[in-house]
This record gives structure tokens, C-alpha cells and sequence, in this order.
């Protein structure tokens, strides 16, 4: 693969995110009713490709069926204020109204209390009862004690999420999430990410992974590259990670 040297020894190559980039037409053109932009994962079926992050401040229950009755698909954050606190309205109203001063010590105060796992049940069959499918989220430290309350709950698709999500992780602790042990003692689909080069994503996959979140740090509200400065740009990394 090219590159260009950007220091001794260290080899870079340019990367393209959606601003830089376009669509060249081609010379045929398309009827927009004749266009199908569905996809599938598994017996799931979803008329429109949008996806809702499994942020607190995107997704509660009343969004996720509101994204189901659309046929889009949003996912619920099991490590979030909707499986912490009965009333989760009343603590986003709190961070809402706190003032850029108290905001951080606000929702540190919010997080410090634990998740009950009584509440992962609930808000599934809360969306469940919409008749629309159901996707919870949680980070590889949590996936084996969620995702079987989350089957049993009713859930369709079970996603583990983490800034960057490899099937080889290090660690002094020896807690390893074992994704082919995961996926199979569940039923349902598992999703996983974020990855943005292809030996990850074919990693990933191997283990019966039945799809994958591409990208670190490209949403609107995503401050990793500025903060870690990790991520690639998201035409390229969609590409590599598609290859």
C-alpha cells in the first residue's frame, strides 16, 4: 500500500473523510421508487440504513419505537441512566438545566449509581410491547452478565461497544471478553465495534459476529480524535474495513 514518510521510518498514507469526497454520476440513472435501501441481519428486516447511537442523550424508549415504527433501528444503552434510574426523564432534566460549571460534577454524581439489572428487563419489554424489534448495547466488561438478561428480556440484537472493539485485548487483569463464547451462548445477533481497518473487522467476524459499527470519532458529538487522537476518516475507513 503507498504512503508518504512523515517522519524516520514512519510511513503514513492520506485518508478521506465524507466532506472530502463525492459521488461521481455515472451513465446510468435510477427511478428513486425503483431503489431499495433495506438491510437485513438475520430474519430482521429494516426499510431504512439509519441506525441511532446507544447514547443516553440519543436513544430512550420512546425513541427506539418511534426508530421501529420508522423501520429504522436505534439501540438502548444498558450502561446508561435508563437501566440506573426508575425516572430517567427527571435525570436528564437535572444534567439539562445544571450550568456548564456544575455540568460534570452533575452527571458524575448521576453515574455513580449502579445499574439495576431489574431495569434492563423493563425497558426492553417497554419497547418490545411496540411490536418493534429491539437492540441494546453494552461495553465487552458487561456482555456476558447483560446479554443473557437481555435475551431472556426479549431482545433482538444484542451490540458490544467500545471506542475500539479487537478480539485480541490486553490486559494485566486477565478479563477478556471471548467473543466466540459469546456469540455462541446467544441466540440472537450480536454487533460489534468500533473498527476502522480491515484485519479487525476479519477478526471479527470470524467469531459468528453478525455485523459491524465502523468508525472512531467521526458522529457530530465524538471528541475521540481530539481528545485520544485515535480514529480514521470515515469514506476510508468504511472502504478498508469493507475490503
Amino acid at each position: 500500500m503507498g504512503g508518504f514518510y512523515i517522519g524516520r521510518g514512519k510511513k503514513a498514507r492520506k485518508a478521506y473523510g465524507f466532506d472530502e469526497v463525492a459521488l461521481v454520476p455515472g451513465r446510468k440513472t435510477f427511478d428513486p421508487s425503483d431503489i431499495d435501501v433495506s438491510w437485513k441481519i438475520r430474519d430482521l428486516t429494516f426499510d431504512i440504513p439509519v441506525l441511532a447511537s446507544a447514547m443516553d442523550g440519543v436513544v430512550d424508549t420512546d425513541f427506539a419505537i418511534q426508530m421501529g415504527k420508522l423501520r429504522g433501528l436505534a439501540i438502548l444503552n444498558l450502561g446508561g441512566i435508563q437501566t440506573r434510574y426508575h425516572n430517567p426523564a427527571k435525570v436528564i432534566e437535572e444534567i439539562v438545566h445544571s450550568s456548564s460549571k456544575e455540568s460534570v460534577e452533575v452527571i458524575q454524581k448521576i453515574y455513580r449509581t449502579p445499574i439495576k439489572e431489574e431495569l434492563i428487563g423493563k425497558r426492553i419489554e417497554e419497547i418490545k410491547k411496540a411490536n418493534v424489534p429491539v437492540a441494546v448495547s453494552s461495553i465487552p466488561q458487561q456482555a456476558v452478565r447483560f446479554g443473557p438478561i437481555a435475551e431472556e428480556a426479549g431482545a433482538d440484537i444484542f451490540v458490544v461497544q467500545a471506542t475500539v472493539v479487537t478480539t485480541d485485548y490486553i490486559s494485566s487483569q486477565g478479563k477478556k471478553l471471548d467473543f466466540s463464547k459469546f456469540c455462541s451462548q446467544l441466540s440472537i445477533p450480536v454487533i460489534a465495534g468500533n473498527c476502522v481497518i480491515y484485519e479487525t473487522a476479519y477478526d471479527l467476524m470470524q467469531p459468528g459476529i453478525a455485523a459491524l459499527l465502523v468508525g472512531v470519532g467521526p458522529g457530530a458529538a465524538c471528541t475521540t480524535r481530539e481528545v485520544l487522537g485515535v480514529g480514521v476518516p470515515q469514506v476510508t475507513a468504511t472502504i478498508d474495513t469493507a475490503a
